[in-house]
């Protein structure tokens, strides 16, 4: 069975090597490598425009973020300060590592650590700003006392502002200081005024003369009596609402159509009333799934704020794990409820009047697995989802409803049939088929089902061995991993809806809201790999009708301090900007191997791909416009030539075309890298064969004649 650890440990993966976080390779090349179509025999594709499938919709685009850690409070919140209301204990005392191992590349929050002794610091439980407790400190005339946090990353002459809320005696003296060297004048300090009995917030701001990536804050105070610290706050000033302007600005650019959002295995103990409100009253909670506390920063109002920022629409997951049903409704009603309403009411009374009118709600996350909190049988689950779809459709009857799906393919790979039917791969109906069960039960509670899937690093899925097994393969059948699994969710939809006459009624579509190569960069291979993904969906937009790749910040890489655009968002970036909307028909000369594994679980029955291999082709025209785009993938180290025909249409002898690729497999762009470029140019005129250069991504533009 799927250790819940290497499950997670692919998220740690993928964000940190956004982050910038090297992974080593593995799997590639080792077998002898495969016979592709020689320049004198061609590979042809013909584009046949009078046949066109259901349109490609923005959401295909979107993209999954989740409360993990520190990826949104770091990746996207703009918030400086770790623990800023004092879930630990402030003392001396060497760190405590969590239960749970720490995953590779992830730094620990930093501590908060007294000044002037630990017994001078105690954490008052009798009065508590917010959460369980708040320090205390006891002052004692002339020497400071207090706390200190070290780690910040400061850069020369930007400006920081924050807060810090504090009650304690008029006659302590206190100040707030931010250091950024050794040195006496290597700091700025900002005496607090006068405090009183009742907590208020005083203001800061700072602007250090070096870069430091471990500067401090200090929070400390002389005189008589004592004072509490509440709460500390401290951001970029140029901070959008609270988000980071550089990393919300690249993932702008992206246009991903949709956003979901807050989890995740986080949302199975997320209590969402613990997120609104006053940010800075709101508790720090431990979160079991990830094993990291979570400041509640960022909530649903957060969210739509960062939804407008990028310009996407929302998705919220319901909390179907530890959850119920009745904080389920509140919170659609909060979300989407008038001010007449007593949810209403309480979104006007946290800032947010108007109604945010929130289409896409799922019920629970990957419920079918036990390493969800809150996990339990399909017999029991498919009671849950409908007692939640109607609770919640009672407080918005206009919303859509994303079940928690899981069709045999995964409920295969994650070794999660065997202990449940006896059999590796599931039957159709049995205990292990978690979608079609939902299809069987819930099908009038439902508008599209969940799927998800991650491809891990050179293994694959041994059907007898029941556990995933070290590979070797070509690049290109590392490549074509992805698009496999999105092949095996289709295969298994139309079994369905062979085995349901129900379905074929009312047609519940598949949204694919997590996805992603495990344990790899964001480097060329892996874009390669996630295009082909894009192009099976493409291929099957009657089904596919969403998808949110898992995460949003792995299309950038970043620091505490920088952050730039890296490779997967170059290539989100490119198809959303230049490809089509209205898939057309492409047959070639050359079909895709057969599949060289027996079928089943991340292999399906026919291997993913157009009939132009080694290539892979999609064609899409543009809805509005006479135009007609061409993606083709060469995931292969070696040159290509294709033929291209048209039917249905009769372009111009002129183009465009836009071209991404790197010198190797292994090569990105991002911080501190520039190996991967998408280029421009202009066609003067339309060659019968294009030479499609190794390891890369084109998108050609055909305008009609």
């Amino acid at each position: 069975m799927t250790n819940v650890l290497d499950r997670r440990r692919f998220l740690f993966g993928s964000t940190m090597a956004a982050a910038g976080t090297l992974l080593p390779a593995a799997g590639i090349g080792a077998e002898p490598q495969q016979t592709f179509p020689s320049a004198t025999n061609e590979i042809n594709a013909t584009l046949n425009a009078s046949e066109t499938r259901a349109p490609v919709s923005k959401y295909i685009y979107g993209q999954f973020i989740e409360q993990l850690r520190d990826l949104i409070n770091r990746g996207l919140w703009a918030e400086m300060i770790d623990d800023r209301k004092f879930f630990f204990e402030i003392n001396s005392k060497p760190d405590v590592e969590p239960a749970q191992p720490r995953f590779p590349g992830r730094a620990r929050p930093h501590h908060w650590r007294p000044v002037g002794g630990d017994e001078f610091v105690v954490m008052d439980r009798e009065r508590p700003y917010t959460g369980e407790h708040t320090p205390l400190i006891r002052l004692g005339e002339e020497t400071p006392r207090g706390i200190q946090q070290r780690g910040l990353w400061l850069r020369k002459g930007k400006v920081y502002t924050g807060r810090v809320v504090m009650a304690g005696s008029p006659r302590a003296k206190v100040s707030v200081t931010l250091v950024w060297g050794p040195g006496a004048s290597d700091r700025q300090t900002i005496a607090v005024p006068a405090l009183r009995d009742a907590y208020a917030k005083h203001r800061l701001k700072f602007s250090p003369k070096v870069d430091t990536n471990d500067g401090r804050i200090e929070i400390t105070g002389t005189g008589r009596g004592s004072f509490h610290i509440g709460a500390v706050s401290l951001m970029p000033a140029d901070n959008i609402h609270g988000f980071r302007a550089d990393t919300v600005g690249l993932l702008k650019q992206l246009r991903s159509g949709i956003y979901r959002f807050p989890g995740g295995n986080f949302v199975s103990n997320h209590e969402w009333r613990d997120a609104i409100g006053d940010v800075d009253r709101r508790p720090p909670r431990w979160d079991n799934a990830w094993s990291w506390v979570q400041p509640n920063d960022v909530g649903i109002d957060e969210f739509m704020i960062l939804c407008g920022l990028l310009d996407v629409e929302p998705y919220i997951t319901v909390n179907a794990g530890f959850g119920d049903a009745m904080s389920a409704e509140h919170l659609v009603a909060y979300a989407n409820g008038s001010m007449a309403t007593t949810m209403g009411k309480l979104r006007a009374a946290n800032g947010h009047p108007e109604p945010y009118n929130i289409k896409w709600w799922g019920i629970g996350n990957e419920m079918y697995g036990p390493w969800q909190l809150g996990h339990m049988v399909l017999k029991q689950y498919v009671l849950k989802h409908n007692i939640f779809a109607k609770a919640m459709l009672n407080a918005d009857a206009t919303i859509k409803l994303v079940a928690s799906g899981a069709s045999p393919d995964e409920m295969t790979v994650d070794g999660l049939s065997l202990p449940l039917t006896g059999k590796v791969a599931p039957d159709f109906g049995s205990a292990a088929d978690w979608t079609g069960g939902l299809f069987l039960h819930c099908l009038d509670n439902m508008d599209v089902v969940s799927e998800h899937f991650y491809v891990y690093n050179g293994q694959r899925f041994d059907l007898v061995q029941n556990k995933r097994v070290a590979v070797t393969e070509p690049l290109i059948e590392w490549a074509r991993r992805p698009a496999n699994r999105v092949r095996t969710k289709v295969e298994a939809y139309e079994n369905y809806l062979q085995q349901i006459p129900a379905l074929r009624e009312k047609r519940v579509p598949i949204n694919i809201d997590e996805y992603a190569y495990a344990g790899v960069r964001p480097n060329l291979k892996n874009a390669l790999s996630l295009a082909w993904a894009l192009h099976e969906m493409f291929r099957h937009t009657d089904i596919i009708t969403m998808a949110a790749h898992t995460m949003g910040t792995s299309c950038i890489d970043y620091t505490h301090a920088e952050a730039a655009m890296n490779t997967l968002g170059m290539m989100f970036k490119l198809y959303r900007d230049h490809f089509g909307d209205l898939p057309v028909e492409v047959t070639g000369n050359s079909p895709q191997p057969a599949p060289k594994y027996p079928v089943g679980g991340d292999q399906p029955r026919v291997n993913a791909g157009s009939d132009t291999y080694p290539l892979d082709v999609a064609a899409a025209l543009k809805s509005g416009e006479d135009t007609l785009t061409v993606a083709i993938l060469n995931p292969t180290e070696s040159a290509q030539k294709l033929d291209l025909n048209f039917q249905g249409i009769h372009p111009r002898n002129a183009g465009r075309m836009w071209h991404m690729t790197g010198p190797s497999a292994d090569s990105a762009t991002g911080l501190g890298s520039s190996e991967v470029k998408v280029t421009e140019a202009a066609l003067e005129k339309i060659p019968k064969t294009y030479s499609i250069a190794p390891l890369s991504i084109n998108i050609y533009e055909f305008e009609k004649g």
